[in-house]
């Protein structure tokens, strides 16, 4: 059951990356605009924060695994479109379509550790989905340059969407054989109006988010974000009158009242932030800026990986010893390597090259590989079994959200410091400021683990 659910937890995390050295093979192959390229990693990113609570609720109540199957299928099907679509259009539909099924299954995951394991195996569980995520994170670009540079049966880019159908149709077969069909023991109502609010209110602020910068920041983008903030406000405002009249709200306003599960939620969006904004900019600066093809930009990342899934299997060993400490030592190697990343850049000035930036990378690896897996573990601490979808479907949307907001500050930043110059000392000023921002981002982060540390010391022993 386990290894079944991390092959799903690979698939979807993975998809939010492999395509980012995949975008100019694609906008070649289909000529594709610049935008619409873009569009293909950040549709299905929009689309799977915005229903990933729905998503986690549904979950709750018609079951986790007839949820889990649901999503599965469709985003096999999805992937097998995906890999036949005939232009940029359908291509985009066909991710959005992506995003909404792993939204779909994706929540059930971490509902089904919560409720099928306690204590130690708990923590394996939650040990294992945080290395898969992780791992997913990091190779998605490894795979995506690779499978690029194979041009496997001359077909370039498709056979990225295109590996998904084994991989999904295996763990179809797995989950239905060996997934227990658990759900919540109070089946709630679905929260119609707080589904409609959320959406609205998330939809508001991603999409400028993803769009705005590829649009030229129209006023219309300003007005978006804006108009979320009061779409929020209603939100909690229904929530908390829907609670009160003893409805089923779509997230339970006490779940926020969890100091553990709020210092974890902002860890995540700081995190993804900084995380997905690294990964961005450096697959542009690899390959436009330095000049490397899709499969030695991926491979850059390979370190990285390696770094993370050594520590991360090390970490049954660390965490008697430093129990949630191990939060402190990650997320401090965390904004060490991306400190490292800086200094480097500055000394190697228009000299930068990709090999220099490995022992720095390795740094934010074994930083990451100690801090990703405990910190679920942390943040999910105190929370009722009953309010396991809806509490994991919002952990994961901060999650979605902070990679957006990451990937929309870090590529402002660095392609408004790039400019319209295309020399090889403008790329590197601008890599340079940026890695300034992910360093903020980085210690932001960090800021928040003794809060989350101690409130999970505390839940745990209540």
């Amino acid at each position: 059951m386990v290894l079944v659910a991390m092959a799903a937890t690979f698939m979807a995390m993975m998809d939010s990356y492999i395509v980012n050295v995949a975008i100019p093979s694609i906008r070649s192959d289909l000529g594709a605009s610049v935008s619409a390229a873009e569009m293909t990693v950040g549709g299905y990113i929009l689309v799977y924060g915005l229903f990933l609570v729905t998503g986690g609720r549904l979950g709750d109540i018609l079951g986790y695994k007839r949820m889990f199957l649901a999503g599965l299928g469709l985003f096999t099907v999805a992937s097998l479109l995906c890999g036949v679509a005939p232009g940029p259009e359908a291509l985009i539909v066909f991710r959005c379509v992506q995003g909404l099924s792993a939204a779909l299954f994706f929540p059930q995951i971490l509902s089904i550790i919560q409720t099928s394991f306690e204590g130690a195996q708990r923590d394996k569980a939650l040990a294992l989905f945080g290395v898969t995520i992780g791992l997913a994170a990091i190779t998605g670009q490894l795979i995506g340059g690779v499978l690029v540079h194979l041009d496997l049966f001359g077909w370039g880019w498709r056979p990225i969407f295109l590996v998904n159908l084994p991989l999904g149709l295996a763990a179809i077969a797995g989950a239905a054989l060996t997934m227990p069909g658990f759900r919540g023991t109070q089946r709630p109502r679905l929260d119609l109006p707080g589904v409609a609010l959320l959406t609205l209110a998330l939809l508001l602020l991603s999409f400028p988010l993803a769009e705005g910068r590829t649009a030229g920041w129209p006023v219309w983008c300003f007005v978006m974000m804006v108009l979320s903030v009061p779409c929020f406000v209603a939100f909690g405002w229904w929530q908390r009158r829907l609670a009160a009249a003893g409805g089923q709200p779509l997230v339970n306003p006490p779940l926020l009242r969890l100091g553990a599960y709020r210092s974890g939620n902002a860890l995540f969006l700081a995190f993804f932030a900084c995380n997905a904004g690294l990964f961005f900019v450096l697959a542009v600066q690899l390959q436009s800026g330095l000049g490397y093809s899709a499969l030695e930009s991926g491979l850059l990342f390979a370190p990285l990986g390696v770094a993370f899934t050594g520590t991360s299997l090390a970490l049954p060993k660390i965490m008697p010893r430093l129990g949630l400490h191990v939060l402190t030592a990650g997320y401090g190697l965390n904004a060490l390597g991306y400190l490292l990343l800086l200094i480097t850049a500055l000394a190697a000035g228009d000299s930068l090259s990709g090999p220099v930036l490995i022992p720095a990378l390795v740094v934010i690896g074994v930083g990451q590989g100690l801090g990703v897996s405990p910190l679920l573990g942390a943040a999910l601490t105190g929370v009722p079994p009953r309010e396991a979808g809806s509490a994991a479907g919002m952990l994961e949307t901060v999650g979605q959200l902070g990679m957006s907001v990451g990937i929309t500050l870090v590529g402002l930043v660095y392609f408004s410091t790039l400019g319209d110059a295309g020399t090889r000392h403008a790329y590197t000023h601008a890599f340079t400021v940026t890695l300034i921002l992910n360093l903020v981002l980085s210690l932001i982060a960090l800021a928040f683990v003794p809060p989350l540390r101690r409130a999970a010391a505390a839940a745990a022993t209540a």
